[in-house]
């Protein structure tokens, strides 16, 4: 193409048999001869390529013909009641948001997923109303760019899925809470690089974090048991009440903070814990790894040496274990002697308890009683949790309310 054409043509709209396009492109492409202007049509069936030519980039489809004003301020009034913009898959900056976002003085929502943003800058005086953005889909590598957003006042869903980021620290006070995102409730960080359990110890110091969805990471996806993966999620975020969708009931809670508080029983004694509270002295380096420890303590009270037991090895692959099974309120009800699995769950029991008892297992309760602990009563509260968790053995008393 050699005829003449404007000194400035980048974003001018131009029509070609009969059809709409915006010039994204003037200059030479060799080794073809001329200057060349390359296009991004409206219809998206038409064009050859989508801005590259024999291995060189020389333009990118951005699915977005709008181009920034000069004087951005001066059409403040004209968006002055937009609460919600998408701007996704458009090829926006952040400093182009940055630059246009006093145009939007109410906006609520903002979309810019898909826009190859690699960094954040604090906005300045603008986005002040903001209470959900979606900036998922980019290739944000470093977590604490997310510091630069994280005193916008109403910011209450964020959504960093999709991005590069493993890592991120946060300051916090003399209560392990920070000042970042103050009013943040919801966050998702789904299909993320995150692979360390000290990323999700940050979360816990976001005073109102509730609703998290961390799924496709390597850290959820490790070696171990989901259902495991997702107890030491709950424990170590106290104020979270949904989880990857799920909602985290109390009993759930209650059961994960216990099974974590047992889990790490022994290596928070051999770091200096101790179950006399004046004398409870943890090393750092545990408390940095498990920085709600101290408070289950407070909460449960510490594990004792049967809780924190590990499980001895057995010749048999499901050892049988003669238990006694007794209904405590009821009297008139004759104890039952029945040897069961040490690998069988407690909510089996449960389900061998219907059939016993006639009493839908969602209404029992169990615990144990152990021969070597006269007057101590164990509560069997996870019903995912084999009996042999519970470190049971024969001659142990299984105790049933309802």
């Amino acid at each position: 193409m050699t005829e003449a054409f404007s000194s400035d043509p980048i974003g001018r709209r131009i029509i070609c048999d009969g059809e709409y396009a915006t010039v994204r492109y003037a200059g030479p492409v060799p080794p073809t001869p001329g200057i060349w202007l390359g296009v991004e049509w409206d219809n998206p069936l038409r064009g050859k390529h989508d801005g590259s030519h024999e291995g060189t980039r020389y333009f990118t489809c951005s699915e977005n013909r709008l181009s920034l004003p000069s004087n951005p301020s001066s059409l403040a009034s004209s968006f002055g009641t937009l609460i919600v913009l998408s701007l996704n898959r458009t090829g926006v900056t952040w400093n182009e948001v940055s630059q246009c976002a006093v145009m939007w003085p109410a906006l609520e929502e903002l979309y810019l997923a898909s826009n190859n943003i690699t960094s954040l800058k604090r906005p300045m005086n603008c986005l002040q109303s903001l209470t959900l953005l979606d900036i998922s889909n980019n290739h944000i590598i470093d977590g604490n760019q997310l510091h630069a957003i994280s005193d916008l006042p109403r910011l209450k869903h964020l959504n960093i899925s999709n991005n590069l980021i493993s890592s991120i620290k946060f300051l916090a006070h003399h209560d392990y809470c920070t000042e970042s995102f103050t009013s943040l409730s919801s966050l998702s960080v789904n299909g993320n690089n995150i692979s360390q359990w000290s990323f999700i110890n940050e979360l816990n110091k976001l005073s109102n974090l509730q609703s998290l969805n961390c799924q496709n990471n390597p850290l959820m996806d490790s070696d171990k048991n989901p259902e495991t993966i997702r107890q030491l999620v709950i424990a170590k975020i106290a104020r979270l009440n949904i989880l990857n969708r799920t909602e985290i009931l109390p009993q759930e809670r209650k059961g994960a903070e216990l099974d974590y508080r047992k889990m790490f029983g022994t290596e928070w004694l051999k770091s200096g814990g101790n179950r006399n509270a004046d004398l409870n002295n943890p090393s750092m380096e545990f408390l940095t790894e498990h920085p709600r420890y101290n408070e289950l303590i407070e909460k449960y009270g510490a594990p004792d040496d049967a809780e924190i037991k590990q499980p001895e090895p057995f010749a048999l692959k499901n050892q049988l274990l003669t238990l006694t099974i007794m209904c405590p309120d009821k009297p008139d009800q004759k104890p039952i002697k029945k040897k069961l699995p040490d690998s069988m769950t407690v909510q089996k029991v449960k389900g061998l308890l219907y059939r016993l008892l006639k009493v839908p297992s969602s209404e029992l309760k169990l615990s144990y009683e152990s021969s070597k602990m006269e007057g101590r009563e164990i509560q069997l509260e996870n019903d995912l949790k084999p009996l042999q968790y519970y470190s049971m053995e024969n001659g142990d008393c299984v105790l049933v309310r309802w």
